[in-house]
Order: structure tokens, then C-alpha cells, then sequence
């Protein structure tokens, strides 16, 4: 593609998409910061987690909390309406409220320029994914718009 748009969209909702600088320092710098917006809940298996921190999310035992929820568990495999079902997919639900907080905050993607082939960025700026949650195996998504 010689001129138009990359979009990158995380698939996640505990990732984000951002552009800025790649560096070790900064990557800890994020951390911390993050780390201070929205602490791990008490519950939570993070050596982060914080004395004090709940989230309505992270009330495992009292999900799907409705119709919605419920439906979207049975699209996705889970015959939550067998108990025995129902407890396998609370058990495998994380305590990671405080991921998608952060992930809403940062966004979940990114729209970059191409012009003569080449993505408008500066110098120092890299598109980044965050893994808020993590680590685990990720993807995100690419669409290219333009022409050449």
C-alpha cells in the first residue's frame, strides 16, 4: 500500500493499542502508573493485589448476572445451565477487573497514516500492545485502507 491507513485493533478486552516509546524504563514507569490507576483486586492470584480493592466484576460466584451474560457464555461453549458447567466456567474466569478498567483508559486501538509506503510516525514511536492481563498468548487485527 503506497498511501492510506493501518488500523490495529487489539482482540482483547485486557489489551490495549498505543503508540509510544519502546523502552525497558518507561515499560516499568507504565506499570507502576498503572498499577496505582486500578490496583489488583484483594482476590486476585497478582503479587499486586491490594488489601481493601474489590470490583463488582470480579464476583465470580454471582455470574453470568443475567440474560445477556448468560447467552453469551452458552454462544461461546459453556452449557451454564448444567451446574457442573456452570462451577468449570466460574473456576476459569479471572479476578482481572482492574485489566479492563486499565485496557477502557488506554484504548484498543490505533488508526496510523501510510504515505509513500511508509507509516507517518516519529521517530521514537513504536505501536505498542499491552497486555494488561497477561502474559498469554494474544492477536490483534490489521486492516489496511489505501491505495497503492
Amino acid at each position: 500500500m503506497k498511501n492510506g491507513v493501518v488500523n490495529v485493533i487489539s482482540r482483547h478486552t485486557t489489551t490495549a493499542i498505543c503508540i509510544n516509546e519502546r523502552e525497558s524504563r518507561l515499560a516499568a514507569d507504565m506499570e507502576a502508573y498503572f498499577l496505582q490507576l486500578a490496583p489488583p483486586d484483594e482476590r486476585s492470584a497478582s503479587e499486586s493485589k491490594k488489601e481493601g480493592v474489590r470490583y463488582f466484576h470480579n464476583d465470580i460466584d454471582q455470574r453470568p448476572d443475567g440474560e445477556e451474560e448468560a447467552q453469551r457464555c452458552r454462544d461461546n461453549g459453556w452449557d451454564i445451565d448444567d451446574p457442573t458447567e456452570l462451577q468449570k466456567w466460574r473456576n476459569q474466569e479471572p479476578i482481572n477487573a482492574h485489566s479492563h478498567l486499565l485496557s477502557m483508559l488506554v484504548g484498543s486501538s490505533e488508526s496510523i497514516p501510510v504515505v509513500d509506503g511508509n507509516m507517518v510516525i516519529g521517530q521514537w514511536q513504536s505501536i505498542l500492545m499491552v497486555d494488561l492481563d497477561g502474559p498469554r498468548d494474544r492477536t490483534v487485527g490489521i486492516q489496511f485502507l489505501g491505495y497503492s
